[in-house]
C-alpha cells in the first residue's frame, strides 16, 4: 500500500512513501528519486565522499517555552536536494512534544527530490512580487540570484504561520575565518532610543558581542544594545567567545531604514577566526540521524 505525504502547498508536488520499506520516493514534476538507508550507520559528523555540499539547518522554536532546537537538515549537491532529521528533534520531542513535519513524517529516513522541497520553497518570496526588488536589497544580495539555498541562508526562511527558521552549515575559508550574514534579533522588544540609533549606524560599524548563558548581545561602541545574534550561534560560540573574544568580529554589513520589516533592518556579517580544536555544529544534536546518499550517487 502506498501512502502519501502531506505537502500543504497547492503549487507543490505530492511525495509517495511506502511505509513498510526503508526507501523514500518523492514524486517531482513526475519524476521519482530512490533513498536507500538501510544498513546506514548513524554518523557523528557530516560525510559527503568529497562532494561540495550547500547545506542549511532547520530549526524549530516551541512557542509556549521559546525552547529551541535543530530538527533537520537540508543539503543540495548540485543536482539533488535531500533533507534528513537530526538528532536534536528527539529532544524536541521528548521535551516539549513536538510532532514531525507533515511535508516529511517519517523520522528514519532521508528524503530525496530534484527539486526544492515546498516545505522550504515556501519560505521564498516570489519573483513575481512587487517588493521583490527591495527584499533581495534588504538582505544585500544582487537581484538575479537564484540559488534559493543562498536566499534562505541570509534570510532565515521565517514565517508568521509557523515556529521554523533556517541558518547555514558554515565551512571556514582558505584562510581558515568562518563568515556569516545574519539579522539582528529582539528589535521589536528595543526602545525608541535603540531605533534612532540603529538609523545612524555605518556599514563597517564595529559591533561588540556580550555574551551570557541566554543571549548575545550586540552593542556600538557607545553602548547602545541595537538587538541580538540568533540562537544557532549562541549554541556554536559562547565557550569561544568566553576564551577568546578577539577571535570573534561582528561588523555592520547594511541598515535598511523604514518600512523596511523590523526582522530585516539591520544586517550584520560576523567573521570568526576558530582556535584548534573547536568545530561549529560539532553538538549532538546537529548531527543527522541517517547518513546521507550524495557519495553514492
Amino acid at each position: 500500500m502506498v501512502g502519501t505525504a502531506s505537502q500543504s502547498v497547492s503549487h507543490g508536488y505530492p511525495g509517495v512513501i511506502q511505509p513498510n520499506s526503508q526507501t523514500v520516493h518523492l514524486r517531482c514534476c513526475d519524476r521519482f528519486c530512490t533513498t536507500d538507508t538501510r544498513n546506514k550507520p548513524t554518523p557523528t559528523a557530516f560525510p559527503t565522499g568529497g562532494i561540495t555540499l550547500k547545506t542549511l539547518f532547520l530549526a524549530w522554536q516551541n512557542p509556549v517555552s521559546d525552547a529551541w532546537f535543530p530538527i533537520g537538515r537540508l543539503s543540495f549537491d548540485g543536482k539533488r536536494y535531500q533533507f534528513v532529521y537530526t538528532q536534536g528533534v528527539i529532544a524536541a520531542q521528548q521535551q516539549c512534544g513536538f510532532q514531525l513535519l507533515s511535508s516529511f513524517p517519517d523520522l528514519d529516513r532521508v528524503y530525496e527530490s530534484p527539486e526544492l522541497f515546498p516545505l522550504f520553497t515556501n519560505r521564498l518570496l516570489r519573483r513575481s512580487r512587487p517588493d521583490y526588488a527591495d527584499f533581495m536589497q534588504w538582505l544585500n544580495l544582487p537581484i538575479d540570484e537564484d540559488d534559493p539555498i543562498a536566499i534562505l541562508a541570509r534570510s532565515g526562511g521565517q514565517r508568521v504561520t509557523d515556529n521554523l527558521e533556517v541558518f547555514p552549515y558554515l565551512e571556514p575559508d582558505e584562510n581558515g575565518v568562518y563568515h556569516l550574514h545574519f539579522f539582528a534579533q529582539g528589535l521589536l522588544n528595543l526602545s525608541p532610543e535603540t531605533g534612532d540609533r540603529i538609523s545612524r549606524l555605518q556599514t563597517g560599524e564595529a559591533l561588540h558581542l556580550v555574551c551570557s548563558m541566554d543571549s548575545h548581545a550586540l552593542r556600538t561602541e557607545d553602548r547602545y544594545l541595537v538587538g541580538y545574534c540568533p540562537r544557532y550561534l549562541l549554541d556554536n560560540l559562547l565557550e569561544v567567545l568566553r576564551q577568546y573574544p578577539e577571535q570573534v568580529k561582528v561588523k555592520v554589513d547594511r541598515v535598511n531604514p523604514p518600512p523596511t520589516p523590523l526582522q530585516l533592518r539591520l544586517l550584520c556579517h560576523l567573521k570568526a577566526h576558530l582556535p584548534s580544536g573547536f568545530h561549529l555544529f560539532s553538538n549532538a544534536m546537529y548531527q543527522p540521524l541517517r547518513s546521507l546518499a550524495f557519495s553514492e550517487a
